[in-house]
């Protein structure tokens, strides 16, 4: 967190009262490869951006808007002006630009911006189990007419998984009612979740569709 000493200076809103949505222009701000502040103009390629292994939560915004080392923490903004991003990172194969960029959604950065002031760490919601993403043959072999969700490989003792009675083996295939895509997914939302908020996750134990109900709790502080 960084508090600047300064009066009337500008500032920029968050977001919008648009959602950002595929198609959207946006521009890229930042200091690329140290050769001074400059801006590239993009659209938005995708947005809910996961499974890329650069975060353990990932939920980006993906656009071609030029971003190169040393745009990451810059701003990326729509055409009013609103901050939708925060520019992350790119995936290439030699290093630079490629026509895919990732930003971190400007939601995402306000609430981790608020736990910070508040908590000072981020504060996650916590469920205490690995899951393994559903495969076609996991789903034939579980009897299900779909591919979603992710099957419970591990279970933490004493983890609100544990509490609400959840085991090795379950599928944990939706939440309060919604279809989860996989199991990515699911942690994903889990981790969003405000702990101490009650939800019932839909699952299937011995072929046998089953509502649990869990009380979330508080992702343990990283050690070190």
């Amino acid at each position: 967190m960084l508090q600047i000493a300064l009066e009337d200076l500008p500032k920029i809103e968050l977001n919008g009262p648009d959602q950002v949505t595929v198609g959207d222009v946006v521009l890229a701000i930042g200091n690329p490869l140290g050769v001074g502040q400059t801006v590239s103009m993009g659209i938005v390629s995708a947005t809910g951006r996961s499974h890329l292994g650069i975060a353990t939560f990932e939920n980006f915004i993906q656009t071609d808007a030029a971003i190169n080392r040393g745009n990451s923490g810059g701003a990326l903004i729509d055409t009013r002006g609103h901050l939708i991003g925060i520019n992350t990172a790119i995936l290439s194969s030699t290093g630079g630009w490629q026509g895919i960029g990732f930003a971190t959604p400007a939601s995402i950065a306000r609430e981790v911006m608020s736990d910070l002031i508040e908590h000072g760490r981020v504060i996650r919601g916590y469920l205490g189990v690995t899951v393994q993403d559903i495969t076609p043959s996991l789903a034939e072999t579980f009897d299900m007419d779909r591919v979603a969700g992710g099957v419970i490989t591990q279970v933490v003792v004493d983890s609100p998984a544990n509490q609400g009675g959840l085991q090795p083996g379950d599928v944990l295939i939706g939440i309060d009612g919604e279809t989860m895509k996989d199991g990515y997914e699911a942690m994903n939302r889990i981790a969003g979740t405000a702990p101490d908020t009650k939800v019932t996750l839909n699952v299937i134990r011995n072929r046998t569709r089953m509502d649990v109900e869990v009380t979330i709790g508080t992702r343990p502080a990283a050690e070190g």
